[in-house]
């Protein structure tokens, strides 16, 4: 039976290392602080221009403040609503983000860096970090992945193959996580989903009724032998005639 991982519930990593800039609550507090921080200074120098200058009168005064406000670059807009313009700070927030509530592939959060234009050696140190500290884990995800899809779903080997290898996951890793799945396990786990479609078929003829129940199975990634073994003796123990059911479907 697949080994059951442990996923993270939060994104704040062992050890607390502030010295690497990985602690997203320090970092976010820090330029929240900065940020009020400068408000609160150009308040002030805005209200004592106007108060030191008693011959520029009221207008002047709006005038100053006016200038205050609209005087911030659009960089100096984007530090203050947060967003960060280092990019490994960027590719280290999405991952965070993507990582919240569901474990993901290396190649998934690649590609999700990828598509947000970080650059490639942003996304490999950040990348190779959360490896590190065990936010990313593909074996973790590929036996949570064959235990989850096989007794949720009733995916067989060969589909659940497929589905790792379009997230990116190693070959070896794919083989080792499916590995350790029974094969009585995987029979049994056929027999009861036709069990569950044999009642809807009732009423069909008989080749109508294997083609279903095969090509349902066959669907789910089980192999042709085996679906046929499987629904031949479901529809015997109905006391279906399964004479000439022997020959690939």
């Amino acid at each position: 039976m697949t080994r059951r991982t442990e996923w993270p519930d939060s994104p704040a990593e062992p050890g607390g290392d502030a010295g690497a800039g990985y602690g997203p609550d320090a970092s976010a507090a820090a330029r929240g602080a900065a940020a009020d921080d400068a408000g609160v200074r150009s308040g002030r120098r805005s209200r004592e221009g106007a108060g030191a200058g008693g011959g520029f009168g009221e207008g002047a005064g709006r005038r100053a403040r006016s200038g205050t406000r609209s005087s911030g670059s659009p960089s100096s807009s984007r530090a203050e609503k947060g967003e960060p313009r280092d990019p490994v700070e960027q590719a280290r927030n999405i991952c965070l983000r993507l990582l919240t509530g569901t474990p993901r592939t290396r190649k998934q959060l690649a590609d999700a860096l990828r598509k947000r234009e970080i650059p490639d050696e942003a996304a490999e140190e950040v990348l190779a970090r959360f490896e590190d500290v065990g936010l990313i884990d593909d074996a973790a995800f590929a036996g949570a992945w064959v235990e989850s899809r096989h007794h949720g779903r009733g995916l067989a080997r060969r589909a659940l193959v497929r589905e790792l290898r379009t997230k990116g996951v190693d070959s070896a890793v794919i083989d080792e996580a499916v590995g350790q799945l029974d094969p009585d396990q995987e029979e049994e786990t056929a027999r009861e989903l036709v069990a569950r479609k044999l009642r809807s078929t009732r009423g069909l003829d008989r080749d109508k009724r294997l083609r279903r129940l095969a090509g349902m199975l066959a669907r789910k990634g089980y192999g042709e032998g085996m679906a046929l073994r499987v629904v031949r003796q479901a529809l015997e123990e109905e006391g279906e005639d399964t004479e000439g059911l022997d020959e690939p479907f």
